[in-house]
């Protein structure tokens, strides 16, 4: 086994094995010699003996050691494992090179209009693909299209097992050309054809389902309610329906694939038991359904690692390992309710984006009551004029933001989603009418799932740190950017803890309101 692929402690491995550790769930997998399967943390079959387990950072590293994946774990259901927050530093120049790849590798179908390539994800990284093949060989112990393929195949195993779609569909969708290809690799690496992953009935020949249900998990503790609540109050009349007490969330999106835009919905459902949240995704939305998938891991934070942020941020704020970032599904829509929610509280930046939304939303039919109408795309909002915009009250300055923000969107020119390169894209916003630095870094920390975020100019934030000065607000904000720098590179998470500390720690249920309310 490469040196890469093994963890730094194999003992404490076993220990979080034998313990099904969800904390662990992600983080490492494991081969069982005897068996030939490798599996999660959290599997709940009888802990194989020491000597007969092997321990991977990555499921690729596993299926290039020769293990096929657990039917009853299900590695493809795993949080990520690639970090996305190291801080660059020459000494793991060439290790953070690797994870950044492995992270672009893993959110491709984000930011590609196509199947990715290997030339696209080292032209992001900005070295030649040659090296970046180098590296992550050395790094990982596996290829770059071994990654890829593991990716493909999970995907494909997930599709295969929790849906009705037919087989030459799931192929398309997992990046196969051909099903004959596809049957073929999934064959040689798993040892057995798609159909026998087939539940009772799915022989797929089937007609697709209305809806198509999916699992995923995250690592605990999550707090759940948090985050809910966080979307509840912020929620648009017509697009999202936030329902606290069955921990659920449900909301429209529109897709852009192979040139067509998908209108849809999705609904998401936390239980909290088994660390999974339960996903329904609209038919409609099918033929996009892996980057669907992707958008609402995003959204809930799903792949976020709490040991490792807990490490930097623990004895800074206390008693707040639960929290996560939120996301969004559409990096465009979270801009434009930014804009619309500078310097105004959130219950008035709610009412001007429900006012947008019925009057140049998409009106769609779904069997969920309260959502109607899918988000103004860039290209309605680029067209639109000002006036119109005005009649909604919204104010002049914020027109000719939302005008050119689209505009850039819609021409391609402006990409709002994981992957993309962060740097650029801060400068590209704080360039446009009407953005300023607290708005950029907001959207980075949300839409680009950027997790070393810092809105220094916060006003609540200096509340929170303790260095609020009304005199000098500029002044303030160096102290707050100063007193983040122990927070690096996990300062999204610092600033949405440090506005839940601005309640009573010893009233859960205020600090949630007040995170709501920043």
């Amino acid at each position: 086994m490469h040196p890469a692929a093994a963890p730094s402690s194999d003992d404490a491995h076993y220990l979080a094995l034998k313990a099904q550790d969800a904390r662990f769930d992600g983080r490492f997998f494991t081969g069982v010699t005897t068996t030939g399967i490798y599996c999660r943390p959290v599997c709940r079959v009888r802990t194989p003996k020491r000597e007969n387990c092997q321990f991977f950072t990555l499921a690729a590293q596993a299926e290039a050691a020769g293990f096929r994946p657990c039917l009853r774990c299900r590695p493809e259901l795993a949080p990520a494992s690639v970090a996305s927050g190291q801080p660059w530093s020459i000494q793991d120049a060439s290790g953070i090179l690797a994870g950044q790849a492995a992270r672009l590798l893993d959110t491709a179908d984000q930011w590609s209009d196509g199947l990715v390539s290997l030339a696209q994800v080292a032209a992001r990284l900005g070295v030649s693909e040659r090296h970046m093949r180098r590296i992550f060989e050395t790094h990982w112990g596996v290829s770059p299209l071994q990654y890829l393929q593991t990716r493909r195949l999970l995907t494909a195993k997930q599709l295969l097992t929790d849906t009705q779609l037919p087989i030459a569909r799931i192929a398309l969708l997992s990046g196969y050309a051909s099903v004959r290809r596809f049957n073929t690799v999934f064959a040689e690496r798993y040892r057995l054809q798609p159909r026998a992953l087939r539940k009772a009935g799915q022989d797929g020949t089937h007609p697709a389902q209305a809806t198509i249900a999916v699992r995923a998990a995250y690592r605990p503790p999550y707090d759940h309610a948090a985050i809910l609540q966080f979307f509840g109050n912020r929620s648009l009349n017509g697009v999202e329906v936030v329902d606290l007490a069955r921990a659920k969330l449900a909301r429209t999106l529109s897709v852009e694939t192979d040139g067509r835009t998908l209108h849809g919905w999705v609904q998401v459902q936390f239980v909290p038991a088994r660390c999974t949240v339960e996903m329904r995704v609209s038919e409609s939305l099918v033929d996009a359904l892996p980057a669907v998938l992707a958008r609402l891991r995003a959204l809930l934070d799903l792949d976020a690692d709490p040991e490792a942020i807990n490490a930097a941020l623990g004895n800074s704020f206390p008693g707040m390992e639960g929290l996560r970032v939120p996301g969004t599904v559409d990096g465009f829509e979270l801009a434009v309710r930014a804009i619309l929610g500078q310097q105004i509280t959130v219950q008035a930046a709610r009412t001007l984006g429900s006012r947008l939304v019925q009057r140049l939303g998409t009106p769609i039919t779904t069997p969920v009551a309260g959502l109607s109408h899918v988000f103004p795309s860039a290209q309605v909002l680029a067209t639109t004029p000002g006036e119109v915009l005005g009649e909604l009250g919204i104010t002049r300055q914020r027109q000719k933001a939302i005008a050119a923000l689209a505009e850039a969107v819609a021409q391609g020119t402006l990409r709002l989603s994981p992957g993309a390169d962060v740097p650029a894209t801060l400068m590209a916003l704080q360039a446009l009418p009407g953005l300023g630095p607290w708005t950029a870094n907001y959207i980075a920390m949300r839409a680009l799932r950027w997790p070393d975020a810092f809105v220094a100019g916060d006003v609540a934030l200096h509340k929170a740190l303790g260095v609020q000065d009304n005199q000098h607000p500029a002044k303030a904000a160096k102290a707050a950017e100063a007193a983040s720098q122990a927070w690096k590179p996990w300062r999204s998470y610092a600033v949405i803890r440090a506005w839940a500390s601005l309640a009573t720690p010893s009233d859960p249920s205020i600090a949630r309101t007040a995170l709501s309310n920043s």
